[in-house]
């Protein structure tokens, strides 16, 4: 606890590492954002089971758990559509699976967790499969000839900063959703220590805004801006 993995018992706001061990030679950490990452991972495992196991016994007219699954799988699948349109039904999952992880991570605060998206070596992985995911749609409906053309558009010589403008995306991607998600963290973490003695209910309002409502409007945006870019990349087919 002592190491930072909550943020409550730990005024710092630094990632830290918990225990180590040596892999051919070298040193390997276990920091507070693979604990909290695992937690969050484990969390969304046991919710996952507990959903199918309800989803096997579904009745026609749902209540209580399954009400409340159908709810959020409507709600996600409608954010889809409405982002992706004609295309939705090949991203609904991974969209989906994307976006609670995210909301789950940004929220963790509120648990005394330090969300793991407050580590940009979560954020980036996330930017980059959003990119890989953009290049593979543009190269398969597009075609080699199609991605050329684009580059070049609307001349040639503007084809280097074309490219520059490719490789951002995943950095702004994921600079975005670690700034934000940073940011709330520090705060929080400031008012805890400088305003220890009389940090005491008052601070739950700015989980509020800091973990809950900042954290909900990045997921939202890293999901949209991800369906913008691949609905971009596939074209109108």
């Amino acid at each position: 606890m002592r190491q930072g993995i909550l943020l409550s018992a730990d005024i710092d706001f630094m990632i830290h590492g918990v225990f180590s061990y040596e892999i051919f030679g070298q040193t390997v950490w276990i920091t507070t954002t693979h604990i909290c990452l695992l937690i969050v991972v484990l969390a969304l495992i046991g919710i996952a089971f507990a959903i199918s196991r309800v989803m096997k016994k579904a009745t026609e007219v749902p209540g209580g758990f399954q009400n409340a699954a159908e709810i959020i799988v409507d709600l996600l699948d409608g954010v889809v559509k409405g982002g992706m349109g004609k295309s939705a039904y090949k991203f609904m999952n991974y969209i989906g699976t994307v976006f609670i992880f995210i909301l789950i991570c940004n929220i963790s605060g509120l648990f005394g967790l330090r969300p793991p998206t407050a580590d940009y070596g979560v954020t980036l992985p996330l930017g980059l499969i959003t990119f890989v995911l953009i290049h593979f749609n543009k190269f398969k409906h597009q075609k080699v000839s199609g991605v050329i053309k684009g580059l070049c558009d609307p001349w040639p010589i503007w084809a280097p900063i074309n490219i520059i403008g490719d490789i951002a995306v995943p950095i702004s991607l994921s600079l975005r959703l670690f700034a934000n998600v940073l940011s709330g963290t520090v705060m929080m973490a400031l008012v805890y220590g400088l305003l220890s003695v009389i940090a005491i209910g008052w601070p739950a309002a700015l989980h509020v805004y800091f973990d809950l409502f900042s954290g909900a409007i990045q997921t939202y945006v890293f999901c949209m801006l991800t369906m913008t870019y691949i609905s971009d990349a596939i074209g109108d087919k």
